[in-house]
């Protein structure tokens, strides 16, 4: 189920799936300055009645989180849905929405633009299941409410696909990456980040040659604790119940984005992560990979070096990297997207439309 695109005027709903820290005072300036970015572009920011709640009320009722997102696919005036930011218990909404049969239907007769990432991989991956095509794209605290000031211009760039179908458009090398900032208080405002010039692109690591298939993936610290339970002990038979991961065969369609977060996982627990998709059967299964920027290109050399052991005895190309995820700025991956990745040229096409 493909949606449709934003029109000037269409509201835009604003959750809290995981971590309640918009609502929370130390984030009251990045409140005001999203809303007002996105008024900008012409929307009608819609925050959800438990979206503000705050870290503590959030983390102890999923259900609330889990209603939010109901009551933003049930509203016809609501075309798309952000969510605030990632965290890490996104997993708990999952059992609330899929055993609503209300929700499932109006995810199915409604299909809005959803956009977020991180742990939002794991809503993604539920909404996926349940047929929806969504976005691996800007958040609002992260993006919109980015403190510069204005939105970082690749950001912005890619955010506007979704005023358009997006048929065969091109993800491209950022000119230029960024690090990530140490404070994000009130004193931030106005003051840009540290920017680099972009001297490497996007690099194939492993085999080469055109592979065509569908956009799938996220987060990988998210992925594996959904398939290990490393964060919490009970995600793996959440998700295992309601069988939100592809089948063997459906993996077999994609092409695999995977990014790293911004905690910088060491290089030894990253390589354990990738070896668990490995052992899953996953990368052998996958047409190809394509691997985001670290942040701050920490471990960017450690990373490369881990991908070329984990592949070495498998034919899955390789493409890294790419400016989504948790590295600054941020493209938009629509899930399930007709996708075109070129290894030899480092090349990223999307294909079929995004939007209608």
């Amino acid at each position: 189920m493909i949606p449709k695109h934003l029109e000037r005027g269409d509201k835009i709903a604003i959750v809290s799936l995981s971590s309640g820290i918009l609502g929370m005072p130390y984030c009251r300036h990045e409140l005001e300055l999203g809303l007002s970015r996105l008024r900008e572009f012409g929307l009608e920011p819609v925050i959800m009645d438990n979206a503000l709640a705050g870290v503590d009320y959030l983390k102890e009722h999923p259900e609330k989180r889990a209603a939010d997102l109901k009551q933003a696919f049930l509203d016809d005036s609501i075309k798309a849905v952000m969510t605030a930011i990632g965290g890490d218990d996104t997993y708990r909404t999952i059992p609330y929405l899929f055993e609503d049969a209300e929700f499932v239907r109006a995810v199915r007769e409604h299909p809005k633009i959803f956009t977020g990432f991180s742990d939002t991989t794991i809503n993604h991956i539920m909404l996926n299941r349940l047929g929806l095509s969504t976005f691996y794209g800007p958040c609002f605290i992260a993006d919109i409410a980015e403190l510069d000031a204005e939105m970082l211009p690749y950001t912005r760039e890619y955010f506007e696909k979704y005023f358009s179908d997006g048929a065969g458009y091109e993800i491209k090398s950022s000119p230029v990456w960024y690090d990530d900032r140490e404070s994000f208080g009130p004193e931030q405002l106005g003051v840009p980040r540290v920017c680099h010039t972009e001297t490497r692109g996007f690099e194939t690591l492993h085999g080469g040659g055109k592979v065509t298939g569908k956009l799938y993936g996220g987060c990988i610290e998210s992925i594996y604790d959904a398939f290990t339970g490393a964060t919490y002990e009970d995600e793996p038979a959440v998700c295992e119940r309601y069988g939100i991961f592809p089948t063997m065969d459906e993996w077999g369609e994609k092409i695999l984005f995977l990014e790293t977060s911004e905690s910088k996982t060491a290089p030894d627990a990253f390589e354990k992560m990738m070896y668990e998709l490995k052992r899953r059967g996953i990368l052998g299964a996958v047409k190809g990979v394509i691997a985001g920027k670290p942040t701050d290109e920490t471990y960017y050399e450690e990373y490369k070096d881990v991908y070329k052991k984990v592949f070495y005895d498998i034919d899955t190309p390789v493409l890294y990297n790419v400016n989504f995820g948790h590295a600054l700025p941020r493209c938009v991956l629509p899930y399930d997207a007709e996708t075109t990745v070129d290894y030899d040229e480092k090349r990223i096409v999307i294909t079929s439309r995004m939007l209608f």
